[in-house]
């Protein structure tokens, strides 16, 4: 069986960045994902494209592939009274390297990292943590298997299962997958 499509595929990796060990995943603790419904970087799932269990793999991801090209303007001055909750500084976030869950226009959550804090604001950097760097694969697939209806519809874990009755929305609310 070769990766494709709806397929479960276990992987071994390491995630090297600027010659450090970033991220892995071990053959004890494989990372497991259904290939093509968008759960990894779509290069890095073009590179196991019609891969065999047993297979290796390496490659390199390019910013543009990988999380982007660092952006300047993802970093900004925020009013620090925004860290207030009911009226009180939430002063035990407020520390540099502190990764804080932010709300954006659209309404969706971005973590931002603290880069300074001073008096009046907190400057924070909504780049990821590997925008503008290299990322460099090594790997084996250690397992493929077709993956049950119920996978496709609700996820490999349940992350894609509807939240609420899909019967007030008839699965036009955007969250369902009907």
């Amino acid at each position: 069986m070769t990766i494709q499509d709806e397929k479960v595929v276990s992987l071994t990796y390491t995630l090297v960045v600027d010659g450090e060990v970033k991220d892995q995943a071990t053959e004890e603790k494989p990372l497991e994902f259904i290939y093509g419904l968008g759960y990894l970087l779509p290069k890095f799932e073009e590179y196991l494209k019609d891969k065999q269990v047993g297979d290796s793999f390496e490659f390199t991801l390019d910013p543009k592939e990988g999380y982007g090209v660092y952006d300047a303007q993802a970093v900004v001055e925020l009013p620090k009274h925004i860290f207030e909750v009911d009226g009180k500084l939430q002063e035990q976030l407020l520390f540099v390297g502190s990764v804080i869950p932010m709300m954006n226009q659209a309404g969706g959550v971005i973590p931002g990292k603290v880069l300074e804090v001073s008096a009046d604001t907190v400057k924070m950097d909504f780049n990821h943590e590997l925008a503008g760097k290299d990322l460099h694969f090594t790997g084996k697939v250690v397992g493929i298997r077709d993956a049950t209806e119920k996978e496709l519809t609700d996820g490999l874990h349940g992350e894609r299962a509807c939240t609420h009755d899909c019967s007030s929305c008839n699965g036009g609310c955007g969250d369902c997958n009907s």
